[in-house]
């Protein structure tokens, strides 16, 4: 950034556009947020910031009105195992309270329904069906009718103690083992053995029950309210015919005893011992790194107790198991009786208030049980912002990065309705975008550049829309005006020979579709969210040509036949997976231009004359690096509340390595100097030495000139470690004939940026290769060559092939939806 000043307005949607680079994310989230999250902090008790820590103060000079901020971004996401769509939009607290107020509970042994009675309610119920044993029964010899308190269910001990201390307290006689005794003499129990204990806490004979008055009503009421205090809620009732009932002032099973716990939210809990199975302790599976599931609960994670409560026929994991569509249709037509509703409607309407933002912003697909982990960066943001609509926070300021990623175009009218609704009840929204829909329905905009990296942290243009696209110096405008496009080609590819068969795959909810992929073409797979794409790529395609030309071992998706894999060498998936799991990972690591660049170093006089060998200029191993900071450059400051805090090393200060080894220079730079160059300076500095200048060259090409050598792998977007990865395979020695797969390499780019990789794309289709990439921007699918459109929705509701073929052909195709969208493109 340089020295900028600027006003946003409060309560309006504002938009940072500009090119990758250009200093969007750090003036929203380095700086903006980071300085909101800095003043939260500061307001707390001084007892509170002693666990905290001392936040450091963005670089900036003062920044006035600033509301409190909240920032969404795409590494929000935990890879936590019991971290699920449910719990992070706090669904699943709201479905626990729902089952413990108006849940029905069944036994788990004999799914008999099981409700609480009051001491009256039973009374009523040992007279009545008392009543009627005695008059089907006249001329039968007469028998009692026993009130006994289950003190001891099924457990091993002596109990001598026990049963000593209740003849103290004036009870005569016990049932033990099914035998009643006295107890004024010795009762010998085996310590090894199981025993059922009963103390007979009264007993009616049928003719005291035959002449039912308000004393025997009495008499019944203190014996079952004697019996529940001591054996906590339950009461044993023996009938006139011999038959027995178990009744309960809390929860157990009249038939067979079953003691439910106290129903509570907790027992719904798989994080909490109360509810969790008690053999995977709520994973699911048989250990935290294990895919099997676990025995006991079969990937439930609850306890058979806590499966046994019932809303509307469904128990709590039925409903989890739900995809978002599908449990909003359970919710909305969910009957309930009316003490019910009055019960549930504030827990009810959260409920159903984030389910329909998750459908409004298309994601009806997911289920609400899907791993936190599995989700990409566009859905975990969307996802965080529905339980952040849920909190209906007024006065606030969001921060968002990207919130269209993943997005259908169909899909992003609804989002946008989303974030409007939001700022309506009075809150700011600055929103860091790329795509078009978004920008144009922002009331603010500002526009970074005037190019990236070094040459662009400035302001260009920052207004209302309506001016902004008046602007000659923005380069985003003249992309909204149409100054600037993307050409479409004059001549599309034309078809060939050879393609790549795919017949009868049904992985996840593909239905058994056949798929041609033309080869030597660039082949695009459209569709809503969740229609397939990812299944049909990554879980057929990838899989099984890895397996066949790769030698890799992974699980292929279902499928019949994979034909046409003899005309390809190579597949290559360029996902935007990380490019390492540390810090230490960088563009030059990755690509390999470090070990040269070491080289470089271990070559000068200097180095020469102090002995030093390439493996002194890793800041991986010790010798040369900082041994305080271990070559990182920054300390870790874990917080307790916060994610964790990064300070400067106080011994190198940030330089990574020792003084000895900053001494020695190459072209008048030492190794941390080289770190910090930005890709488009390193190009022209290591102009002259082809193993590192070939690398820097393709990666300047895919629009990564102004990240640095040294930039933390941890930094980076999903869309430029996508980038990087595809110039480390551009850098390498090219053979034609190879597939070469792309999961939305436009993340995170520019109408420019997208401009230049596209050259790039359609350079590997030039030299004998095959691109297949999957995609929401209608910029790439309508250079595309060929596309295959997956839908018709998400889901359950998709996995067929809506259509094939040149993007004109989709866009004449009324079916389909990014027909419709692509149809207007191709206009424009």
């Amino acid at each position: 950034m340089k020295n900028v000043s600027l006003k946003l307005p409060r309560n309006k949607m504002i938009c940072f556009s500009g090119l990758s680079g250009s200093g969007k994310s750090s003036l929203a989230f380095d700086t903006i947020f980071a300085e909101g999250q800095r003043r939260y902090v500061e307001s707390l008790s001084a007892y509170a910031r002693q666990f905290l820590g001392q936040m450091q103060k963005p670089d900036v000079d003062e920044i006035e009105g600033l509301s409190p901020a909240i920032s969404i971004d795409q590494k929000a996401h935990s890879a936590n195992p019991r971290s699920t769509v449910a719990t992070i939009t706090e669904i699943y607290d709201y479905l626990r309270v729902l089952f413990a107020r108006v849940g029905e509970p069944h036994c788990p042994l004999c799914d008999t329904v099981i409700r609480k009675m009051t001491i009256d309610e039973m009374v009523d119920r040992v007279v009545r069906e008392s009543e009627k044993q005695i008059e089907a029964e006249t001329k039968k010899k007469s028998k009692r009718v026993l009130i006994l308190a289950p003190v001891v269910r099924g457990r091993k001990g002596e109990y001598y103690q026990m049963l000593y201390d209740f003849y103290n307290d004036g009870f005569a006689k016990a049932r033990i083992d099914g035998t009643v005794k006295s107890l004024s003499e010795r009762v010998e129990l085996s310590k090894y053995k199981a025993h059922t204990i009963e103390i007979l806490m009264d007993e009616l004979t049928r003719e005291e029950l035959g002449k039912i008055n308000k004393d025997t009503r009495q008499r019944l009421s203190e014996a079952m309210q004697s019996a529940a205090e001591r054996a906590g809620g339950l009461v044993t009732v023996v009938f006139p015919d011999g038959s027995e009932k178990m009744f309960s002032t809390k929860w157990s099973c009249p038939n067979d005893g079953f003691s439910f716990p106290e129903i509570e939210p907790r027992l719904f809990s798989f994080n909490s011992p109360y509810g969790a199975c008690e053999t995977c302790h709520g994973l699911g599976t048989e250990s935290l790194f294990s895919e099997a599931l676990c025995p006991k609960c079969k990937g439930d994670r609850l306890k058979p107790e806590s499966l046994s409560v019932y809303i509307g026929g469904k128990s709590i994991v039925d409903i989890v198991r739900m995809s978002i569509d599908h449990a909003v249709d359970f919710f909305l037509t969910l009957e309930l009786d009316e003490t019910e509703k009055q019960i549930s409607e504030a827990v009810m309407k959260e409920i159903i208030s984030r389910l329909q933002f998750m459908l409004d912003v298309g994601l009806n697909y997911l289920t609400l049980n899907r791993g936190a982990g599995t989700l990409s960066g566009g859905e975990a943001q969307r996802i965080r912002l529905a339980s952040q609509i849920g909190s209906r926070l007024v006065g606030a300021l969001y921060v968002l990065d990207e919130p269209t990623i993943g997005l259908h175009q169909r899909d992003n009218d609804k989002l946008i309705a989303t974030l409007k609704d939001l700022r309506d009840i009075g809150n700011t929204i600055i929103v860091v975008e790329h795509d078009e829909d978004t920008i144009r329905a922002c009331d603010y905009l500002v526009d970074f550049g005037p190019a990236a990296g070094k040459y662009g942290g400035e302001i260009v243009a920052a207004g209302p829309m309506p001016e902004i696209l008046k602007d000659k110096k923005s380069l985003t405008a003249a992309y909204l005006r149409g100054d600037k496009i993307i050409e479409i080609p004059k001549n599309r590819r034309a078809p060939r020979a050879d393609k790549l068969k795919i017949i009868g795959a049904t992985e996840n909810n593909l239905k058994n579709i056949n798929v041609e992929i033309p080869l030597g073409r660039f082949t695009c797979i459209t569709g809503v969210s969740g229609s397939g794409k990812s299944t049909l790529m990554h879980d057929i395609i990838y899989q099984h040509l890895a397996r066949r030309l790769n030698g890799e071992m992974g699980r292929p998706g279902k499928v019949r036949q994979v034909l046409g894999v003899e005309y390809l060498d190579r597949v290559i998936m360029i996902d935007q997976g990380a490019i390492g799991r540390t810090p230490r990972s960088n563009p030059a690591t990755y690509t390999g231009m470090w070990s040269h660049i070491r080289d470089l170093f271990a070559t000068t006089e200097e180095a020469r004359y102090r002995g030093f060998s390439a493996s002194r200029f890793s800041f991986n191993r010790p010798g040369g690096r900082c041994e305080n900071c271990e070559g990182n450059g920054q300390i870790a400051i874990e917080m307790h509340f916060l994610p964790t805090v990064f300070v400067t090393c106080d011994v190198c200060r940030g330089r990574r390595f020792d003084r000895e080894t900053l001494e020695v220079l190459f072209r008048g730079k030492n190794i941390f100097e080289i770190l910090e160059l930005p890709i488009d300076e390193a190009h022209i500095f290591f102009k002259d030495i082809p193993a590192v200048e070939d690398r820097l060259k393709v990666l300047k090409e895919v629009g990564l000139g102004y990240l640095t050598l040294g930039q933390s792998a941890t930094t980076l977007s999903g869309g430029e470690a996508q980038r990087i990865k595809l110039a480390n395979e551009l850098a390498k020695r090219q053979y034609g004939k190879t597939m070469y797969l792309f999961d939305e390499p436009t993340t995170g780019l520019h109408f420019e940026d997208i401009r230049k990789l596209l050259e790039v794309m359609q350079e590997l289709v030039a030299r004998g290769n095959t691109v297949v990439t999957i995609e929401h921007n209608l910029d790439v699918i309508k250079v595309a060559d060929w596309v295959v459109d997956l839908g018709p929705e998400g889901g359950d509701k998709g996995g067929t092939v809506m259509g094939v073929g040149t993007p004109e052909d989709i866009a004449n195709d009324k079916k389909s939806y990014t027909g419709q969208y692509l149809k207007r493109a191709l206009k424009k």
